[in-house]
C-alpha cells in the first residue's frame, strides 16, 4: 500500500474525466503534430479564456514550457530576472540558462513573490555592455510558497517591464489554482495584466501530461515552431494533450479541480492552528500549507504520509493538496499530527 501524499500535486492520478477524453481521443487515426482536428478545436477552447489573438503552443513538460518560452524572447547576452525560489532558478537543474544562454538574475522574494522596487536595483545594467542586460522578469503563479500576485501587482511588474523594455514571462504551472483562489478568469491574471509569455500548466491540476506555452504577442512567437521541434517538444501524437485541454477547459473542470485543491488547503491549515507543536509558517492563499515541527515529528509523520521537508534547516515543511484530496483525506492526516503533541 503505497503512502497517502501531501508532497506534490503531481503525485495525484489524472482526472476520470480527463482519461475518457483520451480514451475518447484514441479513435481512429489522425494527422501528426498538431495537424489534427483536436488541435484545433483546443485552439479555439484556449481562445475563449485567453483572448482571440494569441498563439499557443503545446509541449509535454512545465520545464520545457518555461525554458523554450524564455528562450523565444531572450539572447545569450540577456538576463530574466526571477524570485530566489523560482522553480526556473531552484529546480530545474540549471536548463533555462543552459538552453537560453541567459543569465538568472535572483532577487530576494516576499513569500515568494518579487516587486517593482526589487527590480529598480537592476536598472543600471541596461545600455552597459559589461553587464548582461534584464530582458524578462518571470514571475510564479500561485508562487512557489503557495502565495498569488493580484492582477495588480501582475499589472505593476508588467507596466514596469514595458517602461524599461523589459518583457513579464509567467510560470503558470498552478495559475488555475490562483484564479480560483482570487475568483478571476485566466485571462484577468494574465492577458488582461499585461502578462508577454505565459506557462499554463495542466499536469498539476488533473491532467496526465502536457502544458501550453501561449504568447500573447504572436510577434515573439515568429520562431517557435523551430524552438519547440530543436526542444525536443513537438509532440507527434499531440491530440492526446489537446484532448485533455479542451475537456478541462470547456466547462469549468480546471476550475472546480483548483477550488478543490484550495479548499483542502485551508481545512488542513485550519485545523491544525493554534497546536502547540505545530507553526503554521506562510500564508495559504491556494493549494499549499508550510508549517515548522519538530525533527522527531516530521519523520515520524512520513512513515505515514509522503511529504517533502522544505528546508531542512529549519524544519519547514511542505503539505499540498490535490484535486483529488478530500475531507476525509485531511482529517487522517491531521489527526495524525495532533496525536504527535
Amino acid at each position: 500500500m503505497s503512502l497517502k501524499s501531501f508532497a506534490s500535486d503531481n503525485t495525484s492520478g489524472v482526472h476520470p474525466r480527463i482519461l475518457a477524453a483520451m480514451e475518447r481521443a484514441n479513435a481512429g487515426h489522425a494527422r501528426p503534430y498538431g495537424q489534427d482536428p483536436y488541435t484545433e478545436q483546443a485552439k479555439e477552447v484556449f481562445a475563449r479564456h485567453f483572448g482571440p489573438d494569441i498563439d499557443m503552443y503545446f509541449v509535454f513538460l512545465g520545464t520545457a514550457a518555461n525554458v523554450l518560452g524564455l528562450r523565444a524572447v531572450t539572447r545569450p547576452w540577456h538576463s530574466v530576472v526571477c524570485a530566489d525560489v523560482a522553480h526556473i532558478n531552484v529546480d530545474e537543474c540549471g536548463a533555462p540558462e543552459s538552453v537560453t544562454g541567459s543569465k538568472l538574475q535572483v532577487i530576494p522574494s516576499h513569500d515568494g513573490r518579487i516587486r517593482v522596487m526589487d527590480v529598480v536595483p537592476l536598472l543600471h545594467m541596461i545600455g552597459n555592455f559589461h553587464h548582461s542586460q534584464p530582458r524578462v522578469i518571470s514571475i510564479t503563479q500561485s508562487t512557489e510558497l503557495g502565495t498569488v500576485y493580484s492582477p495588480a501587482q501582475i499589472r505593476a511588474l508588467a507596466d514596469f517591464a514595458h517602461a524599461n523594455g523589459m518583457l513579464l514571462h509567467m510560470d503558470g504551472a498552478r495559475l488555475a489554482n490562483a484564479a480560483a483562489a482570487l475568483d478571476v478568469s485566466l485571462a484577468a491574471l494574465t492577458r488582461d495584466a499585461g502578462v508577454d509569455v505565459l506557462s499554463f500548466g495542466g499536469t498539476k491540476n488533473g491532467m496526465m501530461f502536457g502544458e501550453a506555452v501561449i504568447f500573447f504577442n504572436p510577434e515573439l512567437s515568429r520562431e517557435f515552431n523551430f524552438i519547440r521541434k530543436q526542444g525536443m517538444q513537438l509532440i507527434s501524437k499531440m491530440r492526446f494533450i489537446a484532448a485533455q485541454f479542451m475537456e478541462m477547459l470547456h466547462d469549468g473542470l480546471w476550475l472546480e479541480n483548483a477550488r478543490n485543491a484550495n479548499a483542502m488547503a485551508r481545512l488542513m491549515a485550519d485545523s491544525l492552528r493554534g497546536l502547540p507543536h505545530v507553526t503554521i509558517t506562510r500564508p495559504v492563499e491556494a493549494n499549499a500549507v508550510f508549517a515548522r515541527l519538530s525533527p522527531e515529528h516530521i519523520a515520524r509523520l512520513q512513515q505515514d504520509f509522503y511529504f517533502y521537508e522544505w528546508d531542512p534547516v529549519l524544519h519547514e515543511v511542505r503539505w499540498m493538496t490535490s484535486f483529488d484530496t478530500t475531507e476525509e483525506d485531511v482529517r487522517e492526516f491531521t489527526d495524525a499530527v495532533k496525536a504527535l503533541g
